[in-house]
């Protein structure tokens, strides 16, 4: 199998592709999302990449697939994997084979969940929380905005057994679409899932790092992974990465049962290629499913600027608690409630990165740049506020001050930036289905 890139969207060399079709394949894959990069992208229903950079890379793996005559499979479509990122990789499908002149058959995968039916697993019992989530309760699913499964093999598998060759998910567990192909061509479903932990990423487990096509071969003992650039699998490297996103460096938990890689041998076989063996693959003995959700808070807006001020950076806690009061004396003026807003001031330069967690405290450099952020309950009152904060950045008094202008510099105009909906993740749970398929509908059209 060939992964194509970590994040459909992100780029590959074309030659690399080339290199692996040559190279002899039996499935074109990407991994189409995350919830890395936070919970706006699931509430908001829009991708996190470029459409043009989506629609590139997709239109290399489709053609390149129909002239294989090989399955191409992308999990979690759109960066989310909710209904409209599913909508939109699948227009950009029929699109491309427009263009091109591409004849296939296509299955989607549904991953959004409807809130009465999770509403009633909740009522049976039949969910759970993760990590130190509360228990999921009914106003959670009825506040949320848009609640996702993460997708198994299972359905991948049953859409390639029905017939698509084009296969678009929603929401997947990241390397269930490879560990589909694997364990539908009868291999077993520990090396079948590590390969998919490899290609999930791209060429993620090479050096040096940047974009390329990871090929893997997955055999009845293990997996050989190779980069097509000029770029090598090490041992050192693919170890590194299999010990990424999980809380357990060794035991990775996926629908239907752990992948155990406590035992694995790192062998090179080539200059560019390892061999990893000795995984293992343990069933659960309940299936479950995550459920990801996203919850709308309000609006976000932003004000970015900077000061070189040594008297005021000599007193810089002093000045933001003067100016979070002022921020706050003048919002009641404007009949805006405490509860109505949240104001933060990032302070880069001094604790900005992780704030009251940051174990270095002495250095403070000669300038601080600030990016102040307020969340209002809706856009009028995010930008009355940062209107406000960024005034009282800008022109509050403080002791020994010299400046009798502005003591911040902005970098651009208009210096208030609308940042838009603001959500946050509000389920990080499970929930225990019928069987594997239920919650992920296949739809099948020809293209």
């Amino acid at each position: 199998m060939v992964s194509v890139s970590g994040i459909l969207g992100y780029g590959y060399p074309e030659a690399s592709l080339d290199a692996a079709v040559a190279r002899g394949i039996d499935m074109i894959g990407c991994d189409g999302g995350s919830s890395d990069p936070g919970p706006y992208y699931l509430g908001s229903g829009k991708p996190f990449v470029s459409l043009r950079a989506m629609r590139r890379d997709l239109r290399l793996m489709l053609r390149a697939a129909i002239r294989s005559k090989v399955p191409m499979v992308v999990g979690t479509a759109g960066g989310a994997g909710g209904a409209p990122h599913l909508q939109l990789v699948a227009q950009m499908v029929r699109d491309i084979a427009r263009e091109e002149g591409l004849h296939f058959n296509l299955a989607l995968i549904h991953a959004e969940q409807d809130k009465a039916k999770i509403a009633s697993r909740i009522r049976e019992g039949r969910t759970a929380p993760l990590g130190r989530m509360a228990p999921l309760d009914e106003a959670t699913v009825q506040r949320a905005t848009r609640i996702v499964g993460m997708c198994g093999p299972e359905p991948y598998m049953r859409a390639l057994d029905q017939g698509a060759q084009v296969v678009i998910g929603g929401r997947s567990s990241d390397p269930a679409p490879f560990a589909a192909n694997a364990m539908r061509a009868q291999l077993p479903p520990g090396p079948a899932w590590y390969a998919g932990k490899m290609l999930e990423c791209g060429a993620a487990p090479a050096l040096p790092k940047g974009p390329d096509c990871l090929h893997v071969i997955v055999r009845e003992d293990g997996v050989i992974c190779e980069p097509m650039g000029d770029r090598a699998c090490t041992p050192m490297s693919v170890a590194n990465h299999s010990l990424h996103e999980n809380a357990s460096p060794v035991r990775h938990v996926e629908p239907g049962g752990v992948l155990d890689t406590s035992d694995c041998r790192f062998e090179a076989v080539s200059p560019k290629a390892t061999l990893v063996t000795g995984m293992r693959w343990t069933p659960a003995e309940t299936y479950t499913v995550k459920l990801e959700a996203a919850e709308m808070l309000g609006h976000r807006a932003i004000t970015i600027c900077g000061t070189r001020d040594p008297v005021l950076i000599g007193q810089l806690d002093h000045f933001l608690d003067l100016v979070r009061g002022l921020v706050a004396g003048k919002a009641r003026d404007l009949d805006i409630a405490p509860e109505d807003y949240r104001l933060t001031i990032h302070s880069y330069g001094a604790n900005g990165v992780m704030a009251g967690r940051e174990p270095v405290r002495e250095v403070r450099g000669h300038e601080i740049g600030f990016l102040v952020d307020v969340i209002g309950r809706d856009a009028d009152i995010a930008g009355a506020v940062i209107a406000l904060a960024r005034t009282s950045m800008l022109h509050s008094d403080f002791p020994g001050r010299l400046c009798k202008e502005g003591n911040m510099a902005f970098p651009f105009s208009p210096s208030d930036l609308a940042a838009g909906e603001v959500y946050r993740f509000s389920m990080s749970h499970v929930v225990m289905p019928d069987d594997p398929y239920e919650m992920f509908p296949i739809e099948h059209e020809v293209v």
